[in-house]
């Protein structure tokens, strides 16, 4: 079974950082491209970032020079590290692959960034 588990969401100021964390079951995550997506209220689930089997990275370009996506072959996991957050940032972040044909995401969490 698949499985992603984020973590590491909050409240935070602008200009502050955050750390979200996705870890991972079932699935190697250094073989296949991990993406972080985000979801704010009243709008469409977007594209922040991710990562490929090579190692190659893309950003919105909302989050570029901000946001670095990265991850850790030993532990399974992939990462997003937001600085310099914006109140715009604020949504709902989902970590996302996909296996056969089938799209798998995490449960979702919550970054607020207050002004």
């Amino acid at each position: 079974q698949v499985q992603l588990v984020e973590s590491g969401g909050g409240l935070v100021q602008a200009g502050g950082s955050l750390r979200l964390s996705c870890a991972a079951s079932g699935i190697i995550v250094r073989l296949r491209t991990m993406a972080w997506y985000r979801q704010a209220p009243g709008k469409q689930r977007e594209l922040v970032a991710e990562i490929t089997g090579g190692g190659g990275t893309r950003y919105a370009d909302s989050v570029k020079g901000r946001f670095t996506v990265s991850r850790d072959n030993v532990k399974n996991a992939v990462y997003l590290q937001m600085n310099s957050l914006k109140p715009e940032d604020t949504a709902v972040y989902y970590c996302k692959t996909v296996r056969n044909g089938d799209e798998i995401w995490g449960q979702g969490n919550q970054v607020t960034v207050s002004s």
